[in-house]
């Protein structure tokens, strides 16, 4: 599933297409993706303006002019394909400089512009709802998230406070939304083993000198990554097609036997399986 790089890659491709343009028509091709769509989710995005293209957590807000907001899931396989950016507008026609519309493209906007952006998915566990902007934290999906750890809010003061006396593993900690928002299993890996932080350790047993390193490599990992365009993992692309590259900079995610980067450290690395998911570490780096 995209991970907080990816959904930010994303948002970012979309933005020359949809920022600040009216969609002409939304096309919905199914009634539902993971959950069904809202009542008139067509009418209500036809001939709306976006206003701008944000991303909390691991979702795309697309704020509207109408007081709404189009809140985007990409799920495990969904993608945003953009088409036609550059054509000329031609009023009343939709159809034109754009590829055959695929079995599972389920959901398309139609750009005032001429551009066509659209929500391909094939396993269809992504989602999308419309809430009122002004109510966007109270949204189910919303409401509980941490902060976002680019943001202001996520520090070493703040991290060290919400790990206090926790018995649970780092790497649990920090995939819990709650904590912090958008990290997921490969960006986690990663930065543990940047900080030096066994994935297994105790949340609440990480002196204060780690967290402050441990909040600046999460940091770091992260524009790192969204600077390479995301990780490549299945069935991610960005919204112009390419492919991310930032699995070309992993560590230690998916790299179970393979000798540690860190020169003369001389161990491999190994994978343990927490909560269902594989942790990859360096035994040597990582305590």
């Amino acid at each position: 599933m995209p991970e907080l790089p990816e959904v930010e890659t994303v948002r970012r491709g979309l933005a020359p297409a949809m920022e600040g343009q009216m969609i002409a028509r939304a096309e919905l091709r199914r009634a539902d993706l993971r959950w069904p769509f809202p009542p008139d989710m067509a009418a209500r995005l036809t001939g709306a303006r976006v206003v701008q293209l944000r991303r909390r957590s691991k979702y795309i807000l697309v704020d509207l002019d109408r007081g709404e907001s189009l809140i985007i899931h990409l799920g495990m396989s969904g993608r945003m394909v953009i088409s036609g950016l550059n054509a000329p507008h031609v009023p009343g026609q939709f159809h034109f400089d754009h590829p055959a519309v695929e079995k599972h493209d389920h959901v398309i906007f139609h750009m005032a512009q001429g551009a066509r952006v659209t929500f391909n998915d094939p396993r269809r566990f992504g989602a999308m709802d419309l809430c009122a902007t002004d109510k966007l934290n109270d949204h189910p999906l919303l409401a509980s998230i941490g902060p976002e750890p680019l943001g202001n809010g996520f520090h070493a003061d703040y991290l060290g406070a919400r790990l206090a006396g926790r018995k649970t593993p780092i790497k649990a900690a920090l995939l819990d939304q709650r904590i912090v928002a958008g990290l997921g299993n490969i960006y986690v890996c990663e930065a543990l083993f940047r900080a030096g932080i066994h994935p297994g350790r105790m949340a609440g047993r990480i002196s204060v000198s780690r967290i402050a390193t441990l909040t600046d490599t999460i940091r770091a990992t992260l524009l790192e990554a969204i600077e390479a365009g995301g990780s490549s993992l299945r069935d991610y692309r960005q919204a112009n097609g390419e492919l991310g590259y930032f699995q070309h900079a992993f560590r230690v995610y998916g790299r179970e036997g393979a000798a540690c980067v860190t020169p003369d450290c001389g161990q491999t690395v190994r994978r343990i399986v927490q909560s269902g998911r594989s942790s990859f570490y360096c035994p040597s780096c990582q305590r």
